[in-house]
């Protein structure tokens, strides 16, 4: 049996923005407090899994070093890219193209923001990702530190969503999903808890 606990980033500095792969923004004072809040002071876990990028890595590590844990970079995880929309707000996408954000919603796979990653291969790299943790993590409970279209990502996996379907999902920063992963069958335990009890 294996329980996988996900959780996104908590708010970077910035603010909110499309920052994707590129943008590498680290934690704000706010989301550090976001993240340890979710937390707790229990140590829930035996293994911290993370996204390379600072706004994951740097928590990842900084639990790993309150609890002892080991700390495991997932390149896998990283958060898909979105090209030209990278850096900017919601707000300044949609004042600078207003179909395409709207086109985007409606339809994530088909209506990409020009030069963005193929939704349908990251999330192929997500489920790669997902199903090395599963075969390499067994009899383990895991924290993965990563974000928000990883999130949406891994319950598409798990639950056997399409991709068109992912962006109709709320995913807060440093809001938990937990999976538990037993007898070669996924399940969704519960999905976006701002906390851990």
């Amino acid at each position: 049996m294996i329980t996988l606990d996900f959780i996104r980033h908590g708010e970077p500095e910035g603010g909110r923005r499309y920052r994707g792969s590129r943008i590498d923004d680290p934690l704000s004072e706010r989301g550090w407090q976001q993240m340890w809040q979710a937390v707790g002071t229990r140590c829930h876990w035996d293994l911290v899994v993370s996204s390379p990028l600072q706004r994951c890595l740097a928590f990842a590590q900084a639990v790993g070093e309150r609890h002892v844990l080991p700390v495991q970079v997932e390149p896998t995880f990283q958060e898909v890219g979105f090209g030209r929309w990278e850096g900017l707000t919601p707000e300044e996408v949609r004042q600078q193209d207003p179909e395409g954000h709207a086109a985007f919603y409606r339809d994530p796979v088909r209506c990409r923001p020009e030069g963005a990653e193929d939704l349908l291969h990251f999330g192929q790299r997500v489920a790669k990702g997902y199903q090395r943790l599963v075969k390499e993590a067994a009899d383990r409970r895991v924290l993965v530190v990563a974000h928000a279209g990883v999130i949406r990502a891994a319950l598409g996996h798990v639950l056997q969503a399409p991709a068109a379907a992912w962006y109709r999902v709320k995913v807060d920063n440093a809001g938990i999903s937990r999976f538990l992963h037993q007898e070669g069958r996924d399940q969704l335990l519960f999905h976006n808890r701002p906390r851990l009890e």
